[in-house]
């Protein structure tokens, strides 16, 4: 049976210390073929600052993260794990493909070649939904 090429995809959600791209202290990516999540990936990073400016939004602490991989020794795995995704599809694909791509640049690996797809955009463009923040999305397409 030949697959549709959008059978295989990973959302992924990158969480950040502070202001800069390169501040990942967070990833997480769910997999998914033929609309059923199969493989779940999720790691605390140890992002270059110690610097955190957003732990009233995800909770994170440099503490939390201090022992954790950075982001080049986390990379090999997740792009292993990333091997046959067809796309990306994350909420507000432009933060996320931004965190990947410098993260990327700073510890001198290359980003993967996959596309990104926005969530926002869908929900907007699709479903007509609004306000696009995550939760309302969710509620609107009766998911948990």
């Amino acid at each position: 049976m030949q697959r549709n090429r959008h059978d295989c995809f990973a959302a992924i959600d990158f969480e950040t210390a502070d202001y800069g791209r390169d501040s990942a202290c967070a990833v997480a990516l769910v997999k998914v073929e033929d609309n059923r999540i199969v493989d779940r990936i999720s790691s605390l990073i140890r992002p270059p600052r110690s610097e955190f400016v957003f732990t009233y939004l995800h909770g994170i602490t440099w503490d939390m993260v201090r022992n954790a991989p950075t982001f080049a020794q986390i990379w090999p795995q997740l792009n292993r794990w990333l091997r046959g995704v067809w796309f990306l599809a994350a909420h507000n694909a432009t933060f996320d493909r931004g965190v990947l791509t410098a993260c990327c640049r700073i510890s001198g690996l290359a980003p993967p070649d996959i596309p990104f797809e926005c969530t926002v955009r869908m929900a907007r463009d699709v479903f007509g939904i609004y306000p696009t923040r995550l939760d309302c999305v969710c509620n609107a397409l009766g998911i948990r």
